[in-house]
């Protein structure tokens, strides 16, 4: 499974047409063949960042979602939504479990 954790700081002046692009992005990449989760939030924090988890079941799912057009159509409109550079970390899980709190 490949996991990626992704913080983007977005423009406050940009921030609802941010958020409309981000409910497209999540509600297309949720359909895709290979995607277990696509989830992307508010931090509490700080209302102008927002944080993705995304979950994949391999390496060629993450490579599909990248070339799918809601991705590019998303890649292409972020440099304007942008109030710096985002972060992205990639993780390769060989097992995943719940826990009981």
């Amino acid at each position: 499974m490949i996991v990626l954790h992704a913080v983007f700081p977005v423009d406050p002046a940009q921030r609802d047409e941010a958020l409309a692009h981000i409910e497209t992005l999540v509600e297309e990449s949720n359909t895709e063949d290979g995607m277990i989760e696509y989830r992307a939030a508010v931090d509490v924090q700080d209302e102008n960042t927002i944080r993705f988890f995304e979950q994949y079941e391999d390496a060629e799912a993450f490579e599909a979602h990248s070339e799918t057009d809601h991705y590019q159509t998303f890649e292409e409109e972020l440099p304007d939504l942008l109030a710096g550079e985002p972060e992205v970390m990639q993780f390769e899980v060989s097992e995943a479990r719940e826990l009981e709190l």
